[in-house]
């Protein structure tokens, strides 16, 4: 059994790898993390053969499930996932290899593995990425966009009459700013997905992923596939 740690900017997730697939945990948010929450979390595993770690967030995170993990199973082998020039079929785009996300490396990864290419990969997150996959498994390049929460607290911040407000409405116009906000920021996200798959050969599929990639795929007009999961299938990858 190896253990997965996805570490984003909002939250930490986890996975227990198992014959045939993979054993998703609870997430934990990155506000909560700490040793004695991990150690709850993973107090009754058995010891893993090996901790593979993504982080994109704070170097301070990763260094709490280090010193938990040592802690629980002393001397566990432990991988930190980079982003490569070349792996597992996929070639880079970037000009500098290591600078692209380690997440948006992985959801390559994955996605050259399990799902047929061309692809076009959108991460619904903290930030919103779009990744475009060949089928040669060449990373054509991104974009990265602020997430639906950024976009909110950026109108707050950045205006005096707009309120941050943590509530769902329906998308659509609306008849009070709250849902106006609401309704602007999930179609802002969604009309960026569309704008960019929408240029894509029609061979193309698009994959999602992230915490909120269910709400903005209930406004997108293409068909798609969500896997929640995306990153830890790519870490899953490294340590074959």
């Amino acid at each position: 059994m190896n253990l997965l740690v996805d570490i984003g900017n909002s939250r930490l997730k986890w996975a227990t790898t198992m014959p045939g697939g993979f054993v998703v945990g609870t997430a934990i948010e990155n506000h909560a993390l700490t040793e004695v929450r991990l150690a709850e979390a993973w107090g009754r595993l058995p010891k893993p053969d090996r901790l593979a770690i993504s982080c994109v967030s704070a170097r301070r995170l990763a260094e709490t499930v280090h010193l938990a993990a040592a802690r629980l199973w002393p001397g566990i082998a432990v991988f930190e996932a980079k982003s490569e020039a070349q792996a597992f079929g996929v070639t880079n785009a970037y000009l500098q290899p290591e600078k692209l996300g380690v997440d948006r490396w992985l959801a390559l990864l994955a996605a050259r593995r399990h799902y047929a290419s061309p692809v076009c990969i959108a991460d619904c997150g903290t930030a919103i990425t779009l990744d475009l996959l060949d089928e040669h498994g060449r990373h054509l390049g991104g974009m990265i966009s602020p997430g639906l929460e950024l976009m909110k607290k950026s109108l707050s911040a950045g205006t005096a009459a707009l309120i941050y407000e943590d509530s769902a409405f329906a998308v659509g116009p609306a008849n009070h700013t709250g849902a106006a906000i609401y309704s602007g920021v999930v179609s802002a996200a969604a009309g960026l997905i569309e704008h960019v798959f929408s240029a894509q050969a029609d061979s193309c599929r698009l994959l999602l992923t992230g915490g909120d990639a269910p709400l903005i795929a209930s406004q997108l007009g293409f068909s798609y596939r969500i896997d929640p999961d995306l990153v830890l299938r790519g870490l899953s990858l490294l340590l074959e």
